[in-house]
């Protein structure tokens, strides 16, 4: 689905982004982990082509995304709030979304429906536009759009931000559903752990731009060893050297 080779971006002297290569299957459900500057919402930024690299590439389905506009149509997306049409309402923006992937108001009111516990009778029927709304309440708006069109493709950036505990809960399950139903490939960036290896059976830990582990967590022992990088981190001790990714997996070897 993703393939990254040789992407590097730096914002003055300072290195953001250094991957030699990374390769994201199609279905993979994937945490990137990483603290405050790490490089976590740069990435995606490069893989969605909203910044232009120094180097390298990034393609999405085997395509360039810098040479061509077709991956967008797979591909849905929330970063910040700056994705937000925030002059409309949230029905406004959905219905505005949908068109643009031809689907009529009633497959919208339909695809909003598994959302109804999400928005929990917050974000629909308020009659206000969206920059009146919460920032816990901008993003379910955001993430609920990103998913609207059933992308093959969903990156979410830190999308446990703003959200009580309920509605994390609540989300998480929700993600976990949509990459088993629809085999879609999910990039989640996080710097909470627990959320992160709650639901992604692959982790990437991401430190000053550079992918220094790529961990099998389908049994879960992402946790501690990702407990103990960051303890060390605390404690000033040296770190060790970066990992080589692990070796792509077909979604049968998954299972």
């Amino acid at each position: 689905m993703i393939e990254i080779n040789d992407l590097q971006k730096s914002y003055g002297s300072k290195k953001a982004i250094d991957i030699p290569h990374y390769s994201i299957a199609d279905g993979d459900m994937l945490g990137l982990v990483g603290n405050n500057g790490a490089g976590k919402t740069t990435l995606f930024r490069l893989i969605l082509d909203l910044v232009k690299a120094d180097q390298g590439t990034v393609a999405i389905a085997g395509t360039d995304v810098t040479r061509t506009e077709d991956w967008k149509d797979i591909t849905g997306a929330y970063i910040d709030d700056g994705f937000l049409i925030d002059y409309l309402t949230p029905e406004e923006y959905f219905y505005f979304i949908g068109r643009m992937y031809g689907l009529k108001k009633d497959d919208v009111d339909e695809r909003l429906r598994p959302f109804d516990r999400f928005m929990n009778g917050e974000v629909l029927g308020q009659k206000k536009f969206i920059r009146n709304y919460s920032m816990g309440n901008k993003q379910k708006i955001g993430i609920i759009t990103a998913m609207l069109h059933h992308p093959q493709l969903l990156i979410l950036d830190e999308p446990f931000n703003f959200l009580d505990p309920s509605s994390q809960a609540i989300i998480k399950h929700l993600l976990r559903a949509y990459n088993e139903e629809h085999h879609a490939t999910v990039l989640i960036s996080s710097h909470n752990l627990n959320h992160t290896v709650d639901i992604c059976p692959r982790i990437a830990l991401l430190e000053h731009g550079v992918i220094l582990r790529d961990i099998d967590n389908r049994n879960g022992q992402a946790e501690k060893e990702l407990e103990d990088y960051f303890n060390l981190r605390a404690e000033g001790e040296p770190q060790p050297a970066p990992q080589a990714p692990a070796p792509e997996e077909t979604p049968e070897d998954a299972q």
